[in-house]
């Protein structure tokens, strides 16, 4: 029997991308490769990009720059860009690139099998269509074997909101969602490989509508599931926020409280240049509701500074709605054009502006993160270990509000959600004490 081949995947950006790395390589099994963790090993190699961050696409080419000198000792490595840069720049990579043997959409990784084959026999792939065929469908079953204590879970794709700096509706496409059967039966496989922590993803995921009550109604019946522990869901906006979906962060018993919900700024007038299609007051009277619904509920946020036209005054009004809220955590960036968005035909902040109040937001955040932080001491959460710490004898798992937790226990409680009494607040991390 001839030796398994190797893939090496490189994953940029969202915990999206995570999930799609994931069955790329469960699809590649099937032709018999088997992952590694050295790209001077592989056979083939996969970049997952992302197209949120500054520069993506350069920053693609720079690292196929640095993979040329394994393609030249080993002709027969493979050379794979996936993602959403793949999408946005499929022939463009193609022609740029000869390195590269195969281009591959978000949307299309379903095929790759069938490209590895073509490629194997000497040709070039690239697939950048938004196919009728459901991916998740074609896909197979996932893999009997032994998962992490928690793992992402993709329920819906796309987004319709079209946000004048946002390239997702054109790399991604229009919302869809998996319908309700399909998402449970590959819970339940999770979960049957050991996983206790589900994190529901969508690149709009509480617009979700592939079940009759929406994403509230799925959870609910998540909810159901024998030895499923924890649901978590991100990203939302804030217009899809129903009064059902409020009502289970109050009363479903394993929708954990922690929410991401993105604001972007506190200008109304920015948010209107945005086309975020909600105001700030609307935002601050949601998490009201919310607060109401789950009053331990932690917060988190997405926040764009130095977007085309920010005054000061625009600006003051997103530190005033970040005092006002307060976020136990958040991401917050300069903006930066996105080719073929609306707002990268406008002209541009200087840069030294954009840096200064990107300062001055993300002190503040800080400031809320570790003060929130520390109100958790002396209270007792529950804790899902996940792997040793760096000190024997130690293992690290993740608070019921998505709080790092360190404490002393043997390794037999992975997988296992305690009961934990917090006695330290760091800066990224808590200090805690089992108590059963």
């Amino acid at each position: 029997m001839s030796a398994p081949r190797k893939l090496f995947v490189k994953t940029y950006g969202c915990q999206m991308n995570v999930y799609d790395s994931e069955r790329m390589s469960e699809a590649l099994g099937g032709q018999g490769y088997v992952t590694t963790d050295r790209a001077e090993d592989a056979d083939m190699i996969l970049l997952n990009t992302c197209h949120i961050r500054e520069k993506a696409a350069e920053k693609v080419y720079s690292e196929l720059g640095r993979l040329r000198p394994l393609k030249d000792a080993n002709p027969d490595l493979k050379i794979g860009v996936t993602g959403c840069v793949a999408q946005a720049e499929g022939e463009e990579i193609m022609r740029r690139a000869p390195v590269v043997d195969l281009v591959v959409g978000p949307q299309s990784y379903h095929r790759l099998p069938a490209m590895e084959d073509a490629v194997r026999k000497g040709g070039r792939a690239l697939d950048t269509d938004f196919p009728l065929d459901d991916k998740f469908d074609t896909l197979k079953s996932r893999p009997k074997a032994r998962r992490a204590p928690s793992a992402f879970l993709t329920v819906q794709e796309g987004c319709d909101k079209f946000c004048a700096f946002c390239v997702v509706p054109y790399t991604r496409g229009a919302e869809v969602s998996r319908p309700a059967d399909r998402v449970l039966r590959e819970a339940r496989e999770l979960v049957e490989a050991g996983v206790a922590e589900l994190t529901l993803l969508g690149q709009n995921v509480n617009a979700y509508h592939g079940h009759p009550g929406g994403l509230a109604g799925l959870i609910w019946e998540l909810n159901e599931i024998e030895g499923l522990e924890r649901i978590r869901f991100t990203t939302s906006h804030p217009n899809d926020m129903d009064d059902a979906l409020i009502e289970a962060h109050g009363s479903c018993p394993k929708l954990m409280p922690y929410l991401h919900l993105p604001v972007q700024s506190g200008s109304d007038r920015i948010l209107k240049a945005m086309n975020r299609k909600h105001t700030a007051d609307g935002y601050i009277r949601l998490i009201e509701r919310i607060r109401a619904a789950r009053p331990d509920i932690l917060l988190s946020g997405d926040f764009i500074v130095g977007f085309p036209g920010e005054t000061e005054a625009d600006f003051e009004a997103t530190m005033n709605l970040i005092r006002t809220v307060e976020y136990g955590q958040a991401y917050s960036f300069k903006y930066s054009t996105r080719p073929g968005t609306p707002a990268a035909e406008k002209p541009q902040l200087p840069e030294d502006v954009m840096n200064d109040r990107l300062q001055r937001l993300q002190t503040l955040l800080t400031e809320q993160q570790q003060r929130l932080q520390a109100a958790m001491v002396g209270r007792e959460v529950g804790v899902l270990f996940e792997k040793p710490g760096r000190i024997e004898g130690q293992m690290i798992g993740k608070s019921d509000h998505l709080h790092a937790v360190f404490a002393e226990a043997p390794a037999s409680v992975r997988g296992q959600v305690r009961r934990v009494r917090i006695v330290e607040a760091g800066p990224n991390s808590l200090k805690g004490i089992v108590l059963n």
